[in-house]
Parts: structure tokens; sequence; C-alpha cells
């Protein structure tokens, strides 16, 4: 992922990501795009730690998350999916969605700095080079990761993780279009040469490109 920025004008961005990047990030999202199945039901997991659901303001975000990925998107929670008859089983869970939406925990209202534990930083690594993973800023709403600047804290032992949104985000970012394209419902017929071509990883996107 990218590496902590050293000046701290480097913060003042768009994107933490270089143009190189986000094309080819859009490029694998317009592939998954082109390669789902018409009529497929689109599955998007809100990944966020008990004491996030638990907060009052829970079901305003998850409504607002929601509200900003594509109509036809069935949004899944931990309450939704796991139960007593259906304990936690993230790999048979990251096998059957389409893309995932991390919550964290912001450092301070108004902050563009939020935390993850471990299981969060486990599901986000799981698909972060498969599918589409939005970050959930609560000023700034839905931002790839890949825009993010990420640093992992190895405090206490357990890695977690620390993501950083861009100050100058721009919700018309293509970057994001591309994202919520591909969560969205298929787009007309799809040739099978499309199908096919459809990434299984997206072509590490965060491998810093040669000089």
């Amino acid at each position: 992922m990218h590496a902590p920025p050293t000046d701290s004008q480097d913060l003042d961005v768009e994107s933490f990501a270089t143009p190189l990047q986000q094309r080819r990030f859009a490029t694998a999202m317009q592939r998954l795009a082109a390669s789902r199945t018409p009529g497929a039901p689109v599955r998007v997991y809100v990944s966020a730690a008990p004491r996030t659901v638990d907060n009052p303001k829970w079901d305003n975000w998850l409504a607002q998350i929601t509200q900003d990925l594509p109509d036809s998107a069935e949004v899944l929670h931990y309450r939704s999916v796991f139960t007593d008859d259906q304990p936690y089983d993230w790999d048979t869970v990251a096998g059957e969605i389409d893309g995932l939406v991390v919550v964290g925990k912001q450092k301070r209202a108004g902050s563009r700095v939020y935390r993850f534990g471990p299981v969060a930083r486990l599901e986000l690594r799981s698909l972060i080079a498969q599918k589409p993973v939005l970050l959930y800023a609560h000023s700034q709403g839905l931002i790839p990761v890949i825009d993010c600047q990420s640093q992992v804290l190895t405090q206490g032992g357990t890695p977690r993780l620390k993501l950083i949104a861009p100050k100058r985000w721009n919700q018309e970012s293509a970057t994001l279009q591309a994202a919520l394209r591909a969560l969205g419902p298929a787009q007309g017929e799809t040739t099978e040469e499309e199908r096919t071509v459809a990434p299984r990883h997206l072509a590490h996107p965060f491998v810093t490109p040669p000089r």
C-alpha cells in the first residue's frame, strides 16, 4: 500500500495514488463491470467494529452508505449476516460478496484519519486486490481505499490499520465512479471476450510504478 508521506504538504492532495495506479484501478473496475452477469445480485458488505455498530449514529451512517451505493446493491453487515446459527466465517462471506465498505474509528470529529482493528484490517486485505474496497469517510462519503494513505500500526503486537482520506477528495473522481459502476447492475450485453478478460485480481494497484 502507500507509504506514509514525508512532508505534511503531501497530505493536501486529491488522491494518494499515482495517476498510473488510478488508471489501473479504473481499468480493473471497468473489466469487473463488464464481467457482471445480467440479473445477478450485487452484494456489498459493510465492515464495522461492534462499538461502531452500537453508536447511536450507526443507522444514519448505514443509510448514507446505502444511498451512496448503486440502488441495486444489497447492503450487508455483521448483524445481518452472522447469527447464533451462522457464526463469523469471513472466508465464506468474502467469496460471496462483490465489494466491501470499511467504517473505522475517526481520530476526532472532523478528522480525515480512521483507525481499524485487526479483524477489519484482515477483511480489507483479503479483498483489496480482488474487488472494490471503499472507505466510508463521515464528511466526504465513499472513497476507494486505493486513494487513501495507509499505514500499518503495530503497537501492542497485533497489526492494525490507519487510513487517511485525501483532503481534496472529489466525489467525481474516476476511481470512485469506476468502483460504483463495478457495484452496479450489468450494463447491457457483454461479450464472452469481455467476461474472460475480467481480472481475478486488480493487477496490483498499490505497487509503485517504475521510475
